[in-house]
């Protein structure tokens, strides 16, 4: 690449060439002068460029194969007879070898949700700073409570600074909406900041009148305050000359709360408890795991990730795991979810492996830490730092046959995490923020006295647990585990056929294509195996076969998580106190089988809208319980001040074969403010008698106010394919108005569907067959009332207003029964 540069303008200080993102293994060169070598996608590399720029430039970036690169490290470490497993994944991903050998995206190289897409290339922008001795690089805030008057804002600034002198320099803080003048930091301007760790800190006291404080989603307001930063540097006592223009600047937004994650002895007797309180209140984290929202990094947009949180937010949640696997993500990303009010669980990026630790390889990392570190810190929704993902698990239970060498493998894990990752973090240790953990799963703090490898890191009574087991029904309960906080669980299910359409060429087999895509060891029999459980899936041969599997899968995966979830939320007050649940995984980054509850276009599967209703503020959840044959009524609430006046529960029995409710009981309830309600045990045998049996009536449930429903679940006595009298809904549906409305850049078109039907539809489900991405206003959704109205809202470039009824696929389980 050439360019013209006028260097004789700039014969003052320094020249950067700044490289915020290489991916992965690359030579920079400089009009045939070597600057450096990059070996990790998430480490900036700027280069003092002053003395090599000409009138005109020759800028080389080679980048090698990562690959090709991998693979020479894994055979150099062979050759010094070292293993660092895995070599290769499980052959169902389809993938490439050697993740671990290079700081980049590890999911790059394949997972059991995506393809293997190792990308090579410059992922971020690339920079000429100038400037005359140093520049803010980075500002961290440390905001703390410290009295009843008063909040304080530990603030030290990182600087960059190109000279090998010390220097001096004066910071001028702006923060209009907290203090009424300008801070000026002047006690360097005699005091030398070293040019080896050039940082300016300082501590601000902002009287707690002039603040909003700041909460998750569903507890109050996300208030942010601009906080504006100017540094003039110089060399010298004698202050800046006259003529020095260079001003560096910083902007940044901070949010004023306090988090702590509490692991106290827990109530049981038995382990800690683990649980985040935020502004004193303890709160149950409702949530997700995030993958990057592409699978070439470098294609990610601002526009997808603002609608994946804001699904997030929608669906009632309050915190996301950035998992460690994928990417620390963009600035844009932390300031949208400081807006949306979404805590972010943290992981650095390790993922299911062991690691080299040689000296370059642990050199690479700390920059890596330090950097990005340096760089979230500040944000109110960053809630904790974590070092890897699974990797304690792997090692203990011998993933990748590390017992061989076991004693090496543990030193070196607490060389890598303990010594250089966990370090480097705690340069950046918040008073409000949580000391980081050492991987998840993990006992937490109980890991301690074992050095941070526990002979069980997924221990239901301490830290987090991640569980998944595709042997039993997960529709049952029972099946769960009574965790302190879960960071994974979930189900697969597979993207509507419409999206499948999208992707696929024509003559490409569908049911082939998916079982290509599969990359679960187990394949596709799981979620075969749970459908089959429980709904009227066709034979392999049958022409609905395909359509069936599709739309059963994501019921299927949608009742589970529910289940589980609920399970989960309902266990907070009893001595399990479990306090955090987090479905694996939001999103997708191809059209394929996965746990995600969003496809790769970004249309909600059936997951996101149940999860809309799961995770309200106020639920009603009924969970069966085997041994007594029972329903457990419980009545949760997230809000810290409720109005329990009017409330009360309607338990209605509804016959498969005909509308409306056959039979009603009602009682009165309370709700607990910011806890659970245990209500009731109430028998099957009490609900169902003479007409109503277990195979030919189901049940749903109101949380009413009055006359207005807050929230309703059902119970399915049977499975759904032995039930006896589902039959054809005689569904109709019409399109009954449309509006559109020009904003900036689409028109958004908003849609009512009336449906109509003479008996029972089973989880109505609808689907928009044009290529835009759509919300609907329910969907999976029991049908017993003869109408009923959906909204669909879809972005497009004009006005659909000849959208026709062949535009939307309508489908209810009815149409399969056999």
């Amino acid at each position: 690449m050439t360019d013209l540069v006028d260097v004789h303008h700039f014969n003052r200080g320094h020249i950067n060439l700044t490289f915020h993102g290489i991916d992965t293994v690359a030579e920079i060169r400089l009009n045939h002068q070597l600057l450096g070598r990059a070996d990790n996608m998430f480490v900036r590399y700027s280069y003092e460029v002053s003395s090599l720029l000409q009138a005109e430039n020759f800028l080389e970036v080679e980048i090698q194969s990562p690959v090709v690169a991998a693979l020479a490290r894994a055979n150099a470490l062979k050759e010094a007879n070292k293993s660092v497993p895995p070599e290769c994944p499980n052959e169902r991903y389809h993938g490439e070898c050697h993740m671990n050998m290079l700081r980049k995206m590890q999911a790059s190289f394949s997972w059991d949700w995506g393809p293997a897409a190792p990308s090579a290339g410059i992922w971020k922008k690339v920079e000429l700073e100038i400037y005359e001795v140093a520049v803010i690089r980075e500002v961290d805030v440390d905001v703390s409570r410290v009295n009843s008057s008063h909040w304080n804002m530990h603030i030290r600034c990182f600087l960059d600074a190109g000279g090998g002198q010390d220097f001096n320099g004066r910071l001028v803080l702006y923060a209009v909406e907290l203090l009424d003048r300008p801070v000026v930091v002047d006690r360097y301007a005699m005091k030398n900041i070293s040019h080896l760790a050039p940082v300016i800190e300082f501590h601000q006291a902002v009287p707690i009148g002039k603040v909003v404080t700041w909460w998750p989603n569903g507890y109050g307001e996300q208030k942010l305050y601009p906080l504006h930063f100017t540094l003039k540097t110089w060399l010298g006592p004698d202050g800046p000359e006259v003529r020095s223009k260079t001003k560096s600047h910083k902007s940044l937004r901070v949010g004023f709360r306090t988090l702590e994650l509490v692991e106290d002895p827990a109530s049981d007797g038995v382990g800690n408890t683990f649980l985040f309180r935020v502004n004193g209140v303890e709160m149950f984290m409702k949530g997700s795991n995030y993958i990057p929202s592409h699978i070439l990094p470098e294609m990610q947009t601002n526009e997808q990730i603002a609608h994946l949180l804001r699904s997030a937010k929608e669906a009632h949640m309050n915190m996301l795991r950035v998992w460690g696997g994928g990417v620390y993500e963009s600035d844009y990303f932390y300031q949208l979810a400081d807006s949306l009010g979404l805590l972010i669980w943290q992981d650095m990026m390790f993922a299911c492996a062991m690691y080299p630790v040689d000296g370059e390889f642990l050199s690479s990392v700390r920059e890596e830490v330090r950097q990005n570190a340096m760089r979230l810190s500040h944000h109110p929704s960053v809630a904790i730092f974590v070092t890897n993902n699974e990797n304690e698990a792997a090692l203990v239970q011998n993933w990748y046959g590390t017992l061989f060498e076991r004693d090496r493998f543990e030193r070196e894990y607490r060389e890598l995490y303990l010594a250089n990752v966990i370090h480097e973090l705690k340069l950046v240790s918040h008073s409000s923020r949580p000391q980081p953990l050492v991987s998840s799963p993990s006992n937490g703090k109980a890991s301690e006295p074992d050095k941070y490898i526990s002979s069980n890191p997924q221990d239901n009574q301490n830290g987090d647990v991640h569980f998944y087991d595709y042997t039993k029904d997960g529709w049952d309960p029972g099946i769960f585990p009574r965790p302190r906080f879960v960071s994974e669980f979930g189900f697969q299910s597979f993207p509507g056929g419409y999206a499948w359409q999208r992707s696929k060429d024509d003559d490409d087999d569908l049911l082939g294509l998916i079982t290509h895509r599969q990359h679960h060891p187990l394949g596709n029999v799981p979620v075969i195996a749970l459908v089959e459980r429980h709904l009227p899936l066709p034979l392999p041969e049958d022409d609905n076969y395909a359509e069936a599997l599709i739309y059963f899968s994501q019921i299927a995966q949608a009742m589970a998580t529910k289940v589980e979830t609920e399970l989960y939320r309902s266990l907070r007050d009893t001595p399990h106190r479990t306090m955090g649940a987090l479905y694996w995984q939001l999103n997708d980054v191809w059209v394929a089988p996965s746990w995600s509850s969003i496809d790769f276009y970004g249309n909600w599967k059936l997951l996101h809208y149940w999860a809309r209703d799961f995770l309200a503020p106020i639920s009603i959840v009924a969970l069966y319980e085997k041994s007594t044959d029972s329903l457990n009524i419980s009545l949760i609430c997230d809000q810290l001040e409720v109005d329990a006046r009017k409330l009360n529960v309607v338990a209605n029995v509804h016959l498969w074969s005909q509308l409306l409710p056959r039979q009603s009981t009602s009682w009165d309830v309370t709700l607990r403010p910011n806890g659970v309600q245990y209500d009731k045990v109430i028998a099957i045998s009490d609900l169902l008698q003479g007409e109503f049996t277990r195979t030919n009536a189901f049940l749903e449930l109101q949380l009413r106010r009055g006359q207005d429903v807050i929230s309703r679940t059902h119970f399915f006595p049977s499975s759904i394919a032995g039930a006896v009298g589902i039959e054809d809904p005689g569904l109709e549906f019409e399109i009954a108005s449309r509006t559109c409305l020009n904003t900036t850049n689409v028109v958004r078109n908003s849609v009512s569907i009336s449906i109509q039907v003479r008996r029972p539809a089973v989880f109505v489900y609808l689907e928009l067959l044009k290529p835009y991405r759509y919300t609907l206003s329910e969907n999976g959704f029991m049908q017993t009332t003869p109408m009923h109205v959906v909204y669909l809202t879809f972005d497009a470039p004009s006005c659909a207003r000849l959208l026709r009824k062949s535009d939307l696929r309508v489908l209810t389980v009815n149409d399969f029964m056999r």
